[in-house]
This record gives structure tokens, C-alpha cells and sequence, in this order.
């Protein structure tokens, strides 16, 4: 097995500014539960981002993340109208339905982005004490199919929700790669589409342990503090977290890591384009791949290199690069896959043989 893993940038390590930024943080006392002057330095860097007016509460993961996030957005008996390939539907054991009572209204998609026309199909039974409301539109960017939402694309939705009496969530466990595919910054992304609550993952970017809910909807952010404590995701000890915050944020570490990782997928779908076994299907537009592959090939090249099967029925694969992911991790994952492609169909004898 290669030491490389295209299953997902979770596999990647803590950037190492990140982690100098822990050691810094651990020495001699202070304040607990987020009153210190790291996660002070850090909710100022965060309103920095995403404006003065933003509430901001750090948490420990991204399923806390959203679970705080959309609880402060609405009551049990409303329902979270999202993509039926999002983290909170598929990878998240139920947590948003047990936690807040409330229900998904999952929607199919072609490529992991929820559409207005989509949107309005799944929001019916108004007004009817026998249906649960439609409360919030929830999606994720980049999505869980790698593909991006334009800002304008996120405003028509923020519009049409608004429009009907709802809110928009933004799951952003991979934001800062959408906004670096998109050039654009973390706050305009959110400002100009308009949304209302949104988690800013900082895990997947090179930290350990650190999310932020971001209410950007002032009457939202009332309850946050105590839905946090409520959901168990209030740090004690929260200068941790807080510290590689500062540490993405301060000087751009977050852009560079996200830059980084985009570039590495982009050179990745090059290396692969033309592989007669591989089929790309969607476009490329942040740090993760979807091809399709034959079985047999995706099982020999998983013996060398972990990643994802994603649709067992279709073929469908993931592959994932990170912050920590290299060029030559890239290039010799694809040369294993042009190995692998150009060899045809496994030789292993059959049992009549």
C-alpha cells in the first residue's frame, strides 16, 4: 500500500503552522470555555471574513457544526429541504433527526446541487397541521459531488427561500475550496449569496477538531450559544481550537491550503483524462474526483492506493487530494492508474480453468 491516500482529505495530517499553533497556545493557564484571547483573536479573524455583524461559535466537527447550526435555525416540526447526496442525509447516522426532531426532505440531483425547479418540488403541504413545514434549504459547498455553486447560484436559492418564509444553510465543510475555485473570498461567498447560517470547516483545510457555526441572521444567533452547550459541542479548553483558526486565517493559510489541494485534483483529472478505462463525468471543480470505473480496475489499484467506491451499482469511485497531497503523490497515482488501465482485464484464472 502507497503511503499517499486519495480517500479523502481527512486522511491528511495537520499543516504544521496549524500544530505550532496549538504548542503556542499551551502554555501556562487560561480562561475556560472560549473566554481566552485566542478564541477572542480568532471570532475577530472570523468577522473579519464574514462580517462585523457575524455570530461565531466554534465547535469541535463538522456534524456538530451542523447540527448546532441548522437547530438555531428552526423548530421540530419543520423540515430541512437538501440534496439527497448531502452529508447531513447520507453521513451523518441521523444525527440532524435525532438531535432536532425535525425531518430531511432529501432531493435527487444530477451533480449534487439542489436547483430553484428542485427546490419548489419538494416544498408543498404550507399551512397543512398534517405535514411538516419546510423551514430551511440546506446546501453544501463544494458539494459531496465535488462540484461548486456560483455565488449567484447560491442567491437564487437564498431568494426563492427567502421568498417562501424560509433560510438558507450553508454546510461548508469544503468552503474554502469552493471559494478558491470560485476567486472569490469566504465572506463574499456568503454576503453576496445571502445565507443565513453557515459552518466554515476548518478540519478538512489542515486543522484537527476545529469547525465554526457563523450565524449571519442576528435573531439566529440568540439561541447559539446555548444550543452549542446543548448539543455538546462547547471546548472547555477551547484556546485549542481557536488557535488554528488564527493560524489558517491570520495570513491566508486557508486560501493557500485550499489552492493547493484544487490545483492537485485539477492535475489529477489531466493525468487521467485521456485513460481509456476512466470516465470523469462531472467537471473538476474543486479537490475531488467522481470517475467511473470497471470494478476490476478499482480493485487493483486499491491495492496499492486507498480511495472510496462511491456508487457500488454504477461503478462510480472518489478520489480526494488535500493540502498535504504532492505532486509526486499525484503522479504516481496516475501512473499506477495507467499501469493498471492498459493492462487490460484481470488475467486471474476462472474456476473452469
Amino acid at each position: 500500500m502507497s503511503g499517499a491516500s486519495f480517500a479523502s482529505d481527512n486522511h491528511a495530517g495537520v499543516h504544521p503552522d496549524v500544530m505550532a499553533a496549538i504548542v503556542e497556545a499551551n502554555v501556562g493557564p487560561a480562561p475556560a470555555y472560549g473566554e481566552d484571547p485566542w478564541t477572542a483573536r480568532a471570532e475577530g479573524l472570523l468577522r473579519r471574513e464574514f462580517g462585523a455583524d457575524a455570530g461565531v461559535f466554534i465547535v469541535f466537527n463538522g456534524t456538530g457544526a451542523n447540527v448546532v447550526g441548522l437547530q438555531a435555525m428552526m423548530r421540530p416540526f419543520e423540515a430541512v429541504v437538501c440534496a439527497s447526496t448531502a452529508h447531513i442525509n447520507v453521513d451523518e447516522c441521523g444525527a440532524p433527526e435525532r438531535f432536532l426532531g425535525s425531518k430531511l426532505i432529501d432531493v435527487a440531483t444530477p451533480d449534487g446541487k439542489l436547483t430553484p425547479d428542485l427546490v419548489e418540488q419538494a416544498v408543498w403541504g404550507v399551512g397543512d397541521q398534517h405535514h411538516v413545514q419546510a423551514r430551511v434549504v440546506s446546501i453544501t459547498q463544494s458539494t459531496e459531488m465535488g462540484t461548486v455553486y456560483t455565488v449567484e447560484e447560491i442567491r437564487v436559492l437564498a431568494d426563492l427561500a427567502h421568498g417562501l418564509g424560509m433560510l438558507l444553510h450553508l454546510d461548508g465543510a469544503r468552503i474554502a475550496n469552493a471559494a478558491v475555485s470560485l476567486g472569490v473570498g469566504l465572506g463574499e461567498l456568503a454576503r453576496e449569496g445571502d445565507v443565513d447560517v453557515l459552518s466554515f470547516g476548518a478540519t478538512k483545510n489542515g486543522a484537527l477538531a476545529a469547525e465554526a457555526v457563523v450565524v449571519l441572521r442576528s435573531e439566529l444567533a440568540v439561541s447559539a450559544p446555548y444550543v452549542r452547550k446543548q448539543s455538546m459541542q462547547l471546548a472547555s479548553k477551547m484556546r485549542y481550537a481557536s488557535a488554528q483558526f488564527v493560524a489558517l486565517l491570520e495570513d491566508g493559510l486557508w486560501r493557500r491550503n485550499a489552492a493547493h489541494a484544487n490545483a492537485m485534483a485539477t492535475r489529477l483529472a489531466a493525468g487521467v483524462r485521456e485513460e481509456p478505462g476512466v470516465r470523469l463525468g462531472l467537471p473538476v471543480q474543486a479537490n475531488g474526483l467522481f470517475p467511473m470505473l470497471d470494478p476490476d480496475v478499482t480493485a487493483r489499484i486499491q491495492e496499492r492506493y486507498p480511495f472510496y467506491v462511491w456508487d457500488e451499482g454504477t461503478g462510480q469511485v472518489r478520489w480526494m487530494t488535500s493540502w498535504a497531497t504532492s505532486v509526486e503523490d499525484v503522479d504516481g497515482f496516475v501512473a499506477h492508474v495507467r499501469e493498471v488501465t492498459a493492462a487490460g482485464p484481470s488475467s486471474a484464472p476462472t474456476m473452469a480453468e
